[in-house]
Order: C-alpha cells, then sequence, then structure tokens
C-alpha cells in the first residue's frame, strides 16, 4: 500500500499549504473534508453559537464537561448493545444514561490503555506525541510536558479542571496531572496488574495470576522498582502526596476502595462548584473493569460470580447513577454535558475475568473489536433522547469537541497535528451530522489500519506488485469476517491519495521523537 506515497504526500503538503489558516492543524483528509463542506459547516456552526450563547445567558457561564473514560469494555457489553445482565454484567445505569442522551454504535478508541489516555488528553493519536507503549512501573517516560492537554486548553479560558482515576501516563512529577493542567486530581499510577503482584506472591496457591513474581523487597533489591506507592493527590503549583489508606495501596482490594472515594470526591466537587461563577472540566478515567471484584455486589443476583469484572460494572453503574443523580439535584443537569467511552476493547488474558466483545479481536489490536468500543453522550435538553447515531467518533474528538463547547478553540496550539473532530453538531443535531469521516489505526508508530467511511483497510505485506491490504465494509461486515484484496481494488488509488495526505501533514508536522530508554533515565536523574 505504501508504494506511490511520496508522490502523494508532496502533492498534499502543496495542497495544504495553500488552505486557509485555521485555528489549529487537522490531519490532511480532514481538512480536505472541511474544505469541502465549509459553506454547509459554516451554517451549521452558526446555529450551535446561537444554542450555546442561549444556554449561557441562562447559566451564565459556559458548559461544564465531564468525560468518564472507563478500561477493557468491549462493544457489545453493555446493555443496550446486547449486553448487561444478559452476559452477567448488570448495565442498567448506564443503559438509562445512553436512552436518555445519544448512544454511538461507531465509537472508537486506542487499541491499548495508556495510548487512548494519550488521544482523550490530546486530541493526538500517540504516535504523534512519542509517547508510544502502555507504561509499567519503573518506566521513567511519559507524557511529553511539551503537549497540551484538555485541561490546559480549558483552564486558559477559565475552568476549573480536575481528574480522578487512572493515569497511566507516567510517574514522574512532570508526567503528572498536576503539572499537566489538572488543578486536583486523585490519581493512581497503574494499571489494576500490579495491585494482584504482591498478593500473588504471599499466596501462592493459584489463586492470583502472578504466582512468579518475587515480593515487593525482592522487587525493589533486584529491579530497583518501588510498589510501596500506588497513588497520589496532586493539586497545581503544590505538588503531590501520597495516597494513604486502602485505596493508596497496592493490593485487590485498592481498585473498590479507590473508585468509592473518588465517587464520593466527585459529588462532592460538583456541589461545591455548581454554583461557581467559573464552569468545571471533569476527567474521570475510572478503574472500571479492571481484574479485580466488588465486594459489595460480587453476590448480586445478575453478577457472573465467575467473572470478578462482573461485579466491578454493577459498582460503576451505581456511580454513574449516583454522579447524574448529583447533576440534576444540583439543577446543573442541563449545562453539564457527561460522555462516556470505553478506553479499548477487552482484555481475555484472565478469562473467564474479562469484559467481552461481539467482533473480532481484543485489546491491543487494531481489528474492530480492540478499537471499537461502547460510548455514550448525555446532556438533558441539549442532546435530543433516544438517538443512536452511525457517525464514526473517535476519543480524539472528545479533545477538540471541549475546546469547542468551552470556547477555547483557539487555545488549540497550531504548531502541531491535531487528530480531533469538533464533533458538537454531531451532539446537537443528530445523526448524519458527524464530521469525521476518515479514522487511523495505529498499533505503536506502525499504521496498521484505516477507514473511510464505511471502508476500512488493514495494511499487510505487498507481493508481486500486488498492494498489501484486506479490504472490509465495516457496515455490512462489522465483524470483519470477509476482508479480502480483490473485491476493494478499486479503492487502491482513492485510498493511496489518503493515505498521501496523511503522510503528507506528518512531513510538514514531523512527530515528536520517542526518548531512548538511556534519554528517559537521564532526564529523570535530573530531578
Amino acid at each position: 500500500m505504501k508504494q506511490g506515497l511520496r508522490t502523494s504526500a508532496a502533492l498534499a503538503v502543496l495542497m495544504a499549504i495553500a488552505a486557509p489558516a485555521s485555528s489549529f492543524e487537522p490531519d490532511g483528509p480532514h481538512l480536505v473534508n472541511a474544505q469541502r463542506n465549509a459553506e454547509t459547516w459554516a451554517a451549521e456552526d452558526a446555529e450551535i453559537d446561537a444554542k450555546l450563547a442561549a444556554l449561557e445567558e441562562k447559566f451564565g457561564k459556559k458548559p461544564n464537561i465531564i468525560y468518564i473514560l472507563t478500561d477493557d469494555i468491549g462493544w457489545g457489553e453493555l446493555g443496550w448493545q446486547g449486553g448487561g445482565k444478559h452476559r452477567g454484567t448488570p448495565s442498567e445505569t448506564l443503559d438509562k444514561m445512553a436512552f436518555e442522551g445519544m448512544r454511538f454504535w461507531s465509537g472508537y478508541a486506542e487499541p491499548s490503555c495508556t495510548p487512548t489516555r494519550i488521544a482523550i488528553n490530546t486530541g493526538r493519536h500517540p504516535v504523534r506525541t512519542g509517547l508510544l507503549t502502555v507504561l509499567w512501573p519503573g518506566q521513567v517516560d511519559g507524557l511529553s510536558p511539551e503537549e497540551v492537554t484538555t485541561a490546559e486548553v480549558l483552564s486558559e479560558v477559565g475552568y476549573q479542571t480536575a481528574m480522578w482515576g487512572k493515569w497511566h501516563l507516567g510517574d514522574l512529577p512532570e508526567h503528572a496531572p498536576e503539572n499537566q493542567g489538572y488543578d486536583y486530581a486523585y490519581y493512581g499510577l497503574f494499571n489494576g496488574a500490579p495491585d494482584y503482584w504482591q498478593a500473588s506472591y504471599e499466596d501462592q496457591s493459584g489463586t492470583f495470576p502472578f504466582a512468579d513474581f518475587p515480593g515487593n523487597e525482592s522487587y525493589l533489591e533486584e529491579a530497583g522498582i518501588d510498589l510501596s506507592i500506588g497513588g497520589y493527590i496532586g493539586r497545581k503549583g503544590e505538588g503531590r502526596t501520597p495516597i494513604e489508606g486502602a485505596a493508596g495501596t497496592l493490593s485487590p482490594e485498592r481498585q473498590e476502595a479507590f473508585e468509592n472515594e473518588s465517587i464520593s470526591q466527585i459529588t462532592e466537587y460538583v456541589k461545591e462548584h455548581a454554583d461557581d461563577e467559573n464552569p468545571f472540566f471533569i476527567y474521570w478515567a475510572s478503574y472500571a473493569q479492571q481484574i479485580a471484584p466488588s465486594q459489595e455486589f460480587i453476590d448480586h443476583p445478575m453478577v457472573d460470580k465467575n467473572n470478578r469484572q462482573a461485579s466491578f460494572m454493577a459498582l460503576h453503574n451505581k456511580h454513574v447513577g449516583q454522579l447524574l443523580e448529583t447533576l440534576k439535584a444540583e439543577g446543573i443537569a442541563e449545562n453539564t454535558l457527561v460522555v462516556w467511552i470505553s478506553d479499548n476493547g477487552p482484555m481475555y488474558a484472565f478469562w473467564p475475568t474479562a469484559g467481552y466483545t461481539l467482533l473480532r479481536g481484543a485489546k491491543g489490536d487494531v481489528l474492530e473489536g480492540g478499537v471499537r468500543v461502547p460510548a455514550m453522550a448525555w446532556w438533558p435538553g441539549m442532546i435530543e433522547p433516544m438517538q443512536d447515531p452511525m457517525d464514526v467518533i473517535h476519543v480524539t474528538d472528545l479533545f477538540t469537541t471541549a475546546a469547542r463547547i468551552g470556547g477555547a478553540l483557539d487555545k488549540i496550539p497550531s504548531d502541531r497535528i491535531t487528530d480531533g473532530i469538533d464533533q458538537t453538531s454531531l451532539l446537537l443535531n443528530g445523526e448524519g451530522y458527524g464530521r469525521r469521516q476518515f479514522m487511523a489505526h495505529y498499533s505503536a508508530d506502525v499504521l496498521g489500519a484505516f477507514r473511510y467511511n464505511d471502508h476500512k483497510i488493514h495494511i499487510t505485506e505487498g507481493h508481486g506488485g500486488l498492494p498489501g491490504m484486506d479490504f472490509y465494509n465495516v457496515k455490512r461486515d462489522p465483524g470483519e469476517k470477509y476482508g479480502a484484496a480483490y473485491p476493494g481494488l478499486w479503492v487502491v488509488q482513492p485510498m493511496q491519495k489518503l493515505l498521501g495526505m496523511h503522510y503528507g501533514r506528518v512531513e510538514q508536522f514531523p512527530h515528536r521523537e520517542p526518548m531512548t530508554p538511556e534519554e528517559a533515565r537521564l532526564k529523570a536523574q535530573s530531578h
């Protein structure tokens, strides 16, 4: 597929240079789509501006924005997608939220957890940021301070910003949320696996999945990795302090304690700031659903007792209900956009403790099962209920959409590519008003697949001069069961053009260089 890309890329560069200036720089295919629809979108945007202005006049401030990012919940897992109690993972409150607003059948994330956290916070594919891997305890790389986050953009226009949950974007202070735009942060450093390492060492019965872990003391002595701190409380300009007690100590009990404390703090935060002069932005990166059970719901009659994550889903379902009821009780539901999305498809490594997807593939894959995820948006009075659009929305879009709704589009940097598309028109106008036609699916720094409208190309090795690709129509075949090159030969040249536009913008705005392990180590030692 890459044959001839240089020529196409050069053409794309010329095209982009001649393009009218915008407040930020989109990817090549998005730039062309925006130019093609400029007149239509300008009319839509004028109507959207009027709606948002009326809302601001009513409440005296911009809308509050809450993004809920969950973990390893696959497409088809929630009740509204055919899962829920039918699969032993009851999700009645999440389903109610979906039907009261907009449920996205074509929601997409990155293939795994750290990459999606980069995407939702920066509006950029991870390959552009120089952070390409899922992070583990002891690593010293993380999200570059040169990246600009949703919290930083919104802070510039007066938003109060806070985050709770799984940060997973680096352990060092310069990577921490309190130094990446968040006024307050209550966060865990790692994913859920380290919660079970010491427990596996102490138990040795096979109950826990990491039987060969040498124990925390030996790990510190041999590898120099200290697991005594599982999370921090950070405040902008004040540094951070370790979370004390069960919520801050790595163990199988930590995640439930952490989530219970998080929702307690989140609801209090909403109550405290509901009547403030300035709006708030909350990023809640829930641990639902990692590999820990919820003791509160493990005996729930609708919960699959042999799937520990199922009880955690029930706990998260309860917590989301508490948040939405608090917004209603405080009278600010109409002035608060809430978006819920999973970070990637399910991880089957600990089956039967696992999420699930009806699609082919899983976490780590650029197949639909790895990147297509449940997502929904709730905004009473602004988003009409009972909507289920097929329009494509990607997790990077949440960055740009937040900037638009918050009046901060001009704060997005123009010295880099922003992959996120403003999807405010989709939220407020409904199906058919989405603005995304093209989507790139990266695995680390490799473009593994890309989509244009309903067509998806998996890039493979070419042979004999023939293009290397598998071609799918993912509307007709969401399970990607019937892919082959020959039915898609007609798309070879159009897709080459798209890739030329995409790679041409990379030539204009090169990716941030990843740090080598030695560079990261030296940087860590300097702090």
